[in-house]
Order: structure tokens, then sequence, then C-alpha cells
């Protein structure tokens, strides 16, 4: 079953009817194991500006292949993206699946996210910021909806203080925002002991947003014994994707297809593997 879900039923914010979850769930059949899947959900890159086609439908197809129930969000981008919308959406997007689990077949406890670049960033901010106030406030749940259970960030945006992707602060927290607000939403500060586990992949030669953005979130990670797994490929621009010819464009001269940066989909599997369904690491 493949639908669309318009993810608000009122009007939370300026722009928030533009927000869609598209639902990718198998179909059930008797030859089928009956137990409740587990569920990954995309949030794809594009600097807070736009919603990249190449991290959506594409990455969603991974987890499917393995079994996971997956869900793309299209969250609000933009100038309607300023103060933080995209996090609203984030939470929104997760109580929604919960609250939902009986339809969408999953289990309410193995529920991921993953997220590219801003996307990147995105799946650490709610990550480490499920449980902050005005999320209930603005959305009217219990801030335990909002947590997911593991995340998967890729060369994600970071921090907003050393190393930053401008850009992407200024679609989110707008130019003229003050040195507080953009360390309110620099995640190697939001880290803590309630932070979920991350699996975290970058390339070296990163010239868009700095290895050292996840470098510096692993530290963080480790200064609260929060479990992870880190990856740094020495080759491989930013935008990578699934780092294969499904996700490279016709426009490049196919640097965006190295089979070497394209492990990181099935360590990630295994990693899912390990820590929803117990294992050896």
């Amino acid at each position: 079953m493949q639908k669309t879900v318009k993810l608000y039923d009122k009007p939370i914010y300026d722009g928030c009817g533009q927000v869609t979850l598209e639902c990718y769930i198998h179909t059930p059949s008797p030859e089928l194991t009956k137990k409740p899947r587990p569920a990954m959900l995309v949030f794809p890159g594009g600097g807070y500006a736009f919603v990249s086609a190449r991290e959506g439908e594409s990455i969603a197809s991974i987890y499917f292949a393995e079994g996971y129930n997956c869900f793309v969000l299209t969250y609000i981008t933009g100038e309607k993206a300023a103060k933080n919308k995209p996090l609203i959406d984030a939470a929104a997007a997760i109580a929604h699946i919960r609250k939902n689990a009986e339809e969408y077949q999953i289990d309410p406890n193995r529920l991921g996210v993953i997220g590219f670049s801003a996307g990147g960033h995105l799946a650490g901010y709610i990550a480490t910021s499920w449980h902050l106030p005005f999320l209930s406030d603005v959305l009217g749940e219990k801030n335990e909806l909002f947590k997911p259970n593991a995340a998967i960030l890729s060369y994600p945006v970071i921090s907003g203080l050393d190393s930053p992707h401008v850009g992407s602060f200024d679609n989110l927290l707008g130019k003229e925002r003050t040195e507080e607000e953009t360390r309110s939403a620099s995640l190697e500060t939001l880290v803590s002991e309630k932070t979920c586990p991350c699996f975290i992949w970058h390339t070296a030669e990163d010239d868009v947003v700095p290895v050292r953005n996840s470098l510096i979130f692993a530290e963080a990670l480790t200064k609260y014994n929060i479990p992870y797994e880190l990856h740094i490929f020495p080759k491989g621009k930013h935008g990578i994707a699934r780092a294969n010819w499904e996700t490279t464009p016709d426009w490049s001269s196919g640097e965006y297809n190295r089979p070497y940066v394209a492990r990181w989909a099935r360590w990630s599997v295994k990693w899912l593997e390990n820590l929803f369904f117990g294992g050896d690491f």
C-alpha cells in the first residue's frame, strides 16, 4: 500500500498544509509473519530550502526491502520554515505514525529516523530535542510520542557555531537570528542522556557540510555515553545519497556512484537489526 497523508488537520502554523507524509506499507498476507514491522521515517535534505527527491523514496526502498514499513516526510522549507517549523513537523510525523501503529502494522517501539544533510540535522534535532515542552504545547501531545528509537544521520548539518552550513541555519532560524538562537539549534549543544542511539556517516572530502560536523556530534554523544556508530569515508561529494547509480544525477560525471561508500546502507541495516532485535555488535 502506498498513500499520501496530509500531516495536519488544523492550522498549526502558516503553511503547514503543505506538509505531507508518503507511506509505504507492506501488503499483509497469510504467508507472511503477523508480527508488527519496524518503521523508518525519512527526512530528505535540501538545506531547509527544498526537499530533495534523491533522498526520499530511494532511501525508503532500502529499509522497505528489509521488512520495514517506511515513511517519507515532506516538511516545511524556505521562508516559512523559520523558527524551527521543521522540528514541529518531525515530531508530528513520529506522533502520527505511533498513534496509527495498528493501521500501519508497525511496532511503535521500533521506529527509526534517517536524514541527509539538512534532513540529517532534522533527524538529529528530533533525536536530541523530542522532550522540549514547546513541542507538546504546539501539538497537544505527550512528548514521549515524539522520541525516535534510533537515528541515522547522513552527512548531517550539525552546528551553526563550528564549521556551519550557514544556508541551512538561515532557512531554519532566519537570517536575523541571534547567537543564542543559533546555539539552540546546534546539535552538539543539545545532546543529553535523553538522546537516542545514532548511526552517523560522512565523507572526508565533503566541501559543503564539513566532516567536522559529524565528528563534534560524535564527541558530544561520547560525553553522555549515548551508543553510536560512526563511519567516515575518504571520498565522496556532498549529497551522495545511496552512492549508487539510482541516485547519481544525469548531469554528474558519475562521481556520485561510489560502491565503496554505498556500504553505509547495509551497515545501517545491520546496526538497526542489532539495536531493535538484539545481537552482537
